[in-house]
This record gives C-alpha cells, sequence and structure tokens, in this order.
C-alpha cells in the first residue's frame, strides 16, 4: 500500500485485506510502502513474483506519475495485471467560513476579475488535489496561484484561517471540518452528487458542465499472473464489495464501491493515464 497507516485509503485498504483474509483461508498482510506519489509501492509489486502473493491497492497516482516522473522504473500497464476496482472518492471545493465566496460562481467572478490572485492549496505537485484544480482552472479558463503543502492536513489550518483561498481535497478527509463549521463545502467534483453530502452541489451543475474529478482506487497484482489467480482474487473482491457492512464503511466515508472486471480497471488505468498526460502537459506539472 502505497500510503501512510491510518489514513481513509489505509483503514479501507485493512478493511479489504480482513475480507479476502477470509475468503481466501489465509493470512493477508498489510505493508505500507509511502512516499513518491505511490511510486515506491509499485516498484515493489511491479518487481514481485506473480504468483498472487503480492499485491498492490493503487489510487489515481498510479495513472498520472507515468507523466510526472522521468525515470520510472516501471510501466503501469506492462508491468502489472489488473485484478478490478475498489473504490471512488469524490474530491470537494471547500473555502474557510470567513470566505467571501459562497459558490463556484462567485470564485470563477473573482478569478477572472484579479488573475492570479486567488490561491489554492494542495497536498503536492501532481496529485489529486493538485489535478482538481488545474482541471478546474482550465474548464473555467481561469488563472490561480498554486500553494503546495506536503500532505492535505499540512494545508489545512492556512485554508480554514484563509490565508489560502480554497482547497479541493478528498471528502472523505475534510468532510469533518466542514460539519464542524470551520469551512464551507461549495461543490464535489464528481459527476453525481454525493451520498455523504447530498446537499452540496457539484461543480458541473454549479457552471462547469462535464466537470469530474474522482480519486479510484483498485487492485493490481505483477504481470504476468496466471488467469486463474487474476479471476479467483476477482471473484472474492466482488463479494467483498457486495458485502452490506464494507458498502456501509464506504459509503460512510463518502465513497462509492466500483466492482467490475480486470478488464474494466485496466481499461479505466489506460484512459485516465491519457487524461492526465494532456492536462499535465498543458499545465506544465513537474516534480521538484
Amino acid at each position: 500500500m502505497g500510503f501512510s497507516p491510518g489514513g481513509s485509503a489505509d483503514t479501507v485498504g485493512r478493511a479489504l485485506a480482513e475480507g479476502l483474509a477470509a475468503r481466501l483461508g489465509q493470512p493477508v498482510i498489510v505493508e505500507n510502502k509511502a512516499g513518491a506519489n505511490g511510486n515506491i509501492a509499485a516498484e515493489m509489486v511491479a518487481h514481485a513474483a506473480p504468483d498472487g502473493y503480492t499485491i498492490y491497492f493503487p489510487s489515481i497516482g498510479h495513472a498520472v506519475n507515468v507523466s510526472l516522473y522521468k525515470n520510472l522504473s516501471y510501466d503501469p500497464i506492462k508491468d502489472f495485471t489488473a485484478i478490478g476496482g475498489v473504490f471512488t472518492a469524490p474530491n470537494m471545493l471547500v473555502v474557510s467560513m470567513n470566505s467571501p465566496y459562497k459558490s463556484v460562481a462567485d470564485v470563477i467572478s473573482a478569478a477572472k476579475a484579479n488573475p492570479g490572485k486567488l490561491t489554492f492549496a494542495s497536498s503536492g505537485n501532481g496529485t489529486s488535489v493538485h489535478l482538481s484544480a488545474e482541471l478546474f482552472e482550465r474548464m473555467a479558463k481561469i488563472e490561480m496561484t498554486h500553494i503546495p503543502y506536503k500532505g492535505t492536513g499540512t494545508a489545512m489550518p492556512d485554508v480554514i484561517s484563509g490565508q489560502v483561498d480554497m482547497i479541493f481535497p478528498n471528502l472523505q478527509v475534510v468532510y469533518p471540518q466542514v460539519k464542524a463549521g470551520n469551512l464551507r463545502a461549495l461543490a464535489v467534483a464528481t459527476a453525481k452528487r454525493s451520498a455523504a453530502a447530498p446537499d452540496v452541489p457539484t461543480i458541473a451543475e454549479s457552471g462547469l458542465p462535464g466537470y469530474e474529478m474522482a480519486t479510484w482506487y483498485g487492485l493490481l497484482a505483477p504481470a504476468n499472473l496466471p488467469v486463474s489467480i487474476r479471476n479467483r482474487l476477482n471473484k472474492e473482491l466482488q463479494s467483498i464489495l457486495a458485502d452490506r457492512k464494507f458498502k456501509d464503511k464506504l459509503i460512510s466515508q463518502g465513497a462509492d464501491p466500483m466492482p467490475g472486471t480486470p478488464e474494466q480497471f485496466s481499461q479505466l488505468i489506460k484512459s485516465e493515464i491519457e487524461r492526465w498526460r494532456k492536462l499535465i502537459a498543458q499545465s506544465q506539472i513537474t516534480i521538484e
């Protein structure tokens, strides 16, 4: 797992491991290999034996890194076998409760009137939080200033205080601050409203038709995994995703299950690689 222990993705990953262990009849150990937007974990799995005993829990970063890092030691498609998607989670545009911006339209209007003046925080260059804002800028035809932080947690105090105008973090991470009255939710980034925040409109319905940004997670194994093992793992994954307790855990965190075939997950990764390759090139995003 390419995330630090304790985060929302790590929590879901551990629940997934428990479900697999129960269905496979053997322990499934979670090993956190955080860093480089998931590259460390991906490299470890890419070079592991294709025997079904080493599985990767990637996020959208798996499709982004190939455009951000010049010297990856693996190919995000050729060096992996897709098992299936696990869940998607919306990003959310939020501002301080003291912010003058009450809607997406307010933000766009202010940014057009003062190019480059509005600021947005991110959890680092190339993260989904950053790409959400870059996509927003491109589609709204506005210019804002990016303030990268080392993580969403370190950025949040400056957004809450109003030192930075806005951020597009994952809903699971930020919604507690919204409910606590520290932040104002302007819109969610997914195509449809989130079941966890049904009163919050989408960015698409708030003035940017076609805007969509969701962080996704799934399961990959090393390339050349035998089809029989791939199919067994996918079968157990679908069983877990259909389990009411697991589904409730996802929905309570603002996420949606993403059941499907290995082929569907592989196609998603391929399409996401091309989608973000274009945006990263246009926005000249680099990893320092």
